[in-house]
Parts: structure tokens; C-alpha cells; sequence
């Protein structure tokens, strides 16, 4: 395959001629294994490390190769790689590290559409899908709701779900089907775009394995059923991976995710929310919280049936979430200024002794 087969273009290209980069080759990571990465050339796969240096000017872990990257690398025998450079990305996928105090987890780089996978029988949550959006609208991604394993379920069930998915979220694309019969499979189909990276985002068990195996035609990822005793879906894909598929089209598949926080994302907060910003622009304070002041736009909005509650109580959660995420890293960042003072101060004193 050539490399614009993976998304390559006229842009990339460029910005590796800016660049200097004519003494490596270009690539796209196309998995991630616990810091070691395949990279697609146009010589073939290989396994690939970062540099030393790539290592030691990451200020984080967003600044280590993620899935979808292009990069500047060196490959030699036996297939092995080692990667110096990260293109700029046009788009970058991220969450709240999991357990990681004030840290950004990266997803996936480089991605025109995503997927918002949910399961009508069990999973479907209107506020999760909401939590999404904001993610993708922060990242610049545009999102795509898709509804699966709706052979569980009656038509006017599905009907009612998608007409509530509408009265609360405007202008995204919906696709309903299921991944056993196939119905509604070639609509979501003729909607991937060649040359267009997606990935899906979605919980354990909604069926993304399983889309990916019916979208390539092959078994790639591993699927298993949902367990009877919890009807939650078993854990299987355990990595991120990046599939060229038949109509070329690129999907990348990820890792079923339980915990979905948030960033710094004002931008996605105020798309995804953006009737609750525009009322809030009236608000008769500035600094209107939108809980109890007078001349609230909001809260009258919200008491003549405007604006939906849940809609707007789901708004506040992920409002204070993102303040308590903003707040972690600017003490991250204060308490390792004072570490990286004390680390200096130390060096001083051992020299002064010395001397």
C-alpha cells in the first residue's frame, strides 16, 4: 500500500519538506503496545521505539506517539524503527488520564470522524453520548452517533430512542443497525469517506470489534458475547489499532472505556451546550452560574421547557469537572516548578561544598 492509502495528502507532504525530514521515512502508527508502536511505511510494518531526545523533551504523555500520528523515522534491519519526529497533528483525541493526577490520556491523533458507538438493549445513555460530543468538538473531530445490536429491541423502541437523541442533540448524524442481521449496515457503510480517518468510541461489549470485523470483511479484532451473568460485554480489544478498509476508508478501533473525564474543552462545552451558552450570554451577572441567580436566562429557560433538565444538569456536571481538571494541573504545574527550584538549589549547595 502507498502511504495515501493511509491518509496521506498534499499537506503532510509539505510539512515535511518544511521540515528537513528528506533523511527519514515517513509513517503512520498504526498500534500501540505499552510504549512500542507499529509504523506503516511505504517499505512495509515496523516496530518502532522514540528516541532519547523524543523521551526527554516530552512534557507528558500527550507528547509520546499515539495511533494515527504520522512520523519522522530511521528503520533498519529485521523490520525495527526508531522514531525521531511527530508531525503537527490536525486533531487530537484525549480524556482525563485515568488515575493520573491532572494528566490528559491521548486516544488517537489525526482523526476526521468519530464513531459514538452505544447499545440500545443496555448501554445507551443520552448523557454519555453528550460527555462524547464535548470531547469531540474540543478536538475537532465531528461526531457520528451509531446505535447498534437494535435486533434486540422493537421498532418503536428504537424510534423513541433516536427522536430523543434529536430533541437533545442537533445536527449529528444518527445510524441504527445491527451487527447480527445487517440492517441498516450498508447505510453506515456508504457513509465512510476514502482517504478519511474514524475512530469508535465507545464502552465494552456495544459491538466496535465486531462493526470493524463487518466494515474490513475479515476477522481483525477478537469479539466474545456478553457475559449472561452481568450483561456486560467481556474486554477484548486491548490495544488500539489503525484498519485500512475495502472502500478505504480508515478506522481505528480502541480499547472500551469505562470512565469518559473530560479536559480543558470550553470549546466542546459550548458547541455541545451551545443553546444553554447562548442564553447564557442574557444572563443579568456575568458571572451567572446558572443555579439560582435572578435574571438567570437559563434557569427561565429551563422552567418554560426550553431547555431540557436532564440535559442541563448533565451541562453543570461536566462544567465543574472540567474547573476541577483546569485546577489539578495548575497545581501539578506549581508543585513541579517547586520541585525543579528545590532540584536546583540542591545543585548549588553540592557545588558550594565542593568548591
Amino acid at each position: 500500500m502507498k502511504l495515501e492509502d493511509f491518509g496521506y495528502n498534499d499537506k503532510l507532504k509539505n510539512i515535511s519538506i518544511e521540515n528537513d525530514f528528506k533523511d527519514f521515512e515517513i509513517g503512520r502508527v498504526i498500534a500501540e503496545h505499552k510504549e512500542r508502536y507499529i509504523v506503516r511505511t511505504e517499505k512495509g510494518e515496523s516496530e518502532a521505539e522514540i528516541t532519547g531526545n523524543l523521551r526527554f523533551s516530552a512534557k507528558s504523555r500527550a507528547d509520546f506517539p499515539a495511533v494515527g500520528d504520522w512520523v519522522a523515522l530511521t528503520i533498519y534491519e529485521s523490520d525495527y524503527a526508531i522514531i525521531h519526529k511527530i508531525l503537527p497533528r490536525f486533531s487530537i483525541i484525549s480524556r482525563q488520564a485515568v488515575g493520573q493526577f491532572g494528566e490528559m490520556q491521548t486516544i488517537a491523533a489525526n482523526i476526521d470522524y468519530a464513531f459514538l458507538v452505544q447499545a440500545v438493549d443496555r448501554d445507551y445513555n443520552i448523557n454519555r453520548l453528550e460527555r462524547y460530543l464535548t470531547i469531540c468538538y474540543s478536538s475537532k473531530v465531528s461526531p457520528v452517533i451509531v446505535l447498534t445490536k437494535i435486533d434486540l429491541i422493537d421498532d418503536q423502541k428504537i424510534a423513541e430512542i433516536t427522536e430523543n437523541i434529536k430533541q437533545r442533540i442537533k445536527n449529528t448524524a444518527i445510524f441504527a443497525f445491527s451487527n447480527e442481521t445487517r440492517y441498516g449496515y450498508e447505510e453506515l457503510k456508504k457513509s465512510l469517506e476514502k482517504g478519511k480517518t474514524y475512530c469508535m468510541l465507545g464502552s465494552s461489549g456495544v459491538g466496535k470489534s465486531t462493526l470493524l470485523n463487518n466494515l474490513s470483511g475479515t476477522s481483525i479484532m477478537k469479539t466474545d458475547a456478553i457475559s449472561k451473568s452481568n450483561n456486560k460485554g467481556r474486554h477484548i480489544t486491548s490495544h488500539r489499532e489503525l484498519i485500512v478498509l475495502e472502500n478505504g476508508g480508515i478506522l481505528i478501533d480502541n480499547p472500551g472505556m469505562r470512565e469518559v473525564g473530560i479536559t480543558d474543552s470550553t470549546y466542546g462545552l459550548e458547541t455541545t451546550f451551545d443553546k444553554i451558552h447562548s442564553l447564557s450570554q442574557h444572563c443579568k451577572f456575568k458571572d451567572c452560574t446558572h443555579t439560582n441567580e435572578i435574571g438567570c436566562k437559563v434557569i427561565e429557560a429551563i422552567e418554560n421547557g426550553n431547555i431540557n433538565r436532564n440535559s442541563y444538569e448533565n451541562y453543570q456536571k461536566m462544567e465543574r469537572e472540567k474547573a476541577h481538571f483546569e485546577s489539578t494541573v495548575i497545581e501539578k504545574r506549581k508543585k513541579d516548578k517547586e520541585f525543579g527550584k528545590f532540584i536546583k538549589n540542591y545543585k548549588k549547595e553540592i557545588k558550594k561544598n565542593k568548591d
